[in-house]
């Protein structure tokens, strides 16, 4: 039997009882990365030499909560030793000195790095090369396409990706796992913090998995608890002129009355994001490309980052870059709009991943257009594998709650999670 498929939670209780070995562990998810990655492309590096060296180092240690589980790491994070890219072709070669602080509670709780997931350019884009492995025609999603791909792919149980306006929750929906971005500053952000917007996160396929990831990740236990809550239904929240899809939007109100059920208020929200949300959140998006490509040769980019930086800058210059409208969202807005709920439902992403090949601005915003204004508040945000879609893809709905709320949305995604289970990988049940 392989350990390649099984969820964190199982690998490391089974390595802390001494009924696997941190190396078979390690072994059989290298095997599955060998199998299944050439069609996918999720990582960029595969560390095997290193990845079996600390699984052998760990040995029996019944005291680690992630005791032989392999992670991947996106490729903006720095793992000791390794170059760190960020999606650009021309990056230094010069490796990271030490762990970021998330990737350093990961290994001393006992998780094991296999290796780092590829993302596109300065993570910038909603649709990535990395292929998705429930239909390889499509895009994994983005900017962690790479880290959702390879849990999807059950090639690792639990990766770290980051959010800066929906990097985790899209392809998180895309691939049909689960995917969570903390409200602002309960870890540590990547290195480019795009103004305050990008946390890291866990991808995971459990629930459970993402509660003992999170709870490691910041050093503090994470307590799911939801009682009598007063949920709202947007199925969709977007300005006139936007679309989702049908689907998805039934998605949303079934997982609405699936909570209903469960004894909880559920309402309509009724209520669209203003316009100029909509556009200062498109702003800021360039305004990071300007600022995550100042100090770079710019001929070594693609054409595309190229443009959104210059436009980026012009915004800056002429005070046009959303900076004000997102400080007035993250100050009041969303908690006048979010009104008297305690937790809001949404569609993940607004329509099917398109082919990797569609590379434009306007089909990053036609495909991902829900998330964002989360990032600008800084409030937490989950999505949930949520039914299939009639394409066959799974679908994906989001879960939004005010600051302080992880507990709140890891409550209701445990409920929703055994209520309607979910298939948690391409290759496994």
């Amino acid at each position: 039997m392989s350990w390649a498929g099984r969820t964190a939670v199982e690998i490391a209780d089974a390595v802390r009882a001494g009924e696997a070995t941190a190396e078979q562990v390690v072994a059989d998810h290298l095997e599955a990365v060998a199998a299944r990655d050439g069609a996918i492309g999720a990582f960029r590096t595969v560390l095997a030499d290193s990845a079996m060296a600390e699984a052998k180092a760990l040995g029996h240690r019944p005291d680690l909560p992630l005791a032989g589980v392999p992670v991947a790491i996106k490729d903006n994070v720095a793992v000791a030793g390794q170059t760190m890219t960020n999606g650009i072709r021309a990056a230094s070669s010069q490796p990271s000195p030490e762990d970021h602080p998330v990737v350093a509670r990961l290994r001393a709780a006992g998780a094991i790095v296999l290796g780092q997931t590829n993302c596109p350019e300065l993570c910038l884009y909603a649709i990535s090369d990395t292929r998705n492995p429930w239909d390889p025609d499509r895009t994994a999603g983005g900017s962690s396409g790479g880290s959702a791909a390879a849990v999807a792919a059950g090639m690792v149980p639990l990766a770290l990706g980051n959010d800066g306006l929906g990097s985790l929750r899209i392809p998180g929906a895309a691939c049909g796992v689960i995917a969570l971005k903390p409200g602002h500053g309960l870890l540590e952000p990547p290195p480019h913090d795009w103004f305050a917007m990008s946390e890291n996160g866990p991808l995971t396929t459990t629930v459970n998995d993402t509660i003992l990831a999170l709870t490691v990740m910041t050093g503090t236990p994470i307590l799911p608890e939801a009682e009598d809550l007063r949920i709202a239904v947007a199925a969709n929240p977007l300005p006139p002129g936007f679309s989702v899809d049908a689907e998805f939007q039934e998605a949303a109100r079934a997982a609405g009355a699936t909570l209903r059920e469960a004894g909880h208020t559920v309402v309509d929200h009724g209520r669209r994001f203003p316009m100029s949300l909509g556009w200062s959140t498109i702003a800021a998006w360039y305004a990071c490309a300007a600022a995550d490509s100042h100090d770079l040769d710019e001929s070594t980019l693609e054409p595309r980052t190229r443009t959104m930086a210059r436009v980026g800058r012009f915004l800056q210059r002429t005070r046009r870059d959303g900076s004000r409208r997102r400080d007035d969202w993250r100050a009041y807005g969303a908690d006048q709009w979010f009104g008297d709920i305690d937790v809001l439902i949404t569609p993940t992403i607004a329509h099917l991943p398109p082919s990797p090949e569609r590379r434009s601005a306007y089909a990053d915003i036609r495909f991902a257009p829900l998330t964002g204004a989360w990032n600008m508040a800084g409030w937490p945000a989950m999505t949930i594998p949520f039914g299939r879609h009639s394409s066959g893809l799974p679908m994906g709905v989001q879960l939004i709650a005010p600051p302080d709320g992880e507990g709140l949305l890891l409550s209701l995604a445990g409920y929703l999670e055994r209520a309607r289970p979910w298939k948690r990988s391409v290759y496994h049940p």
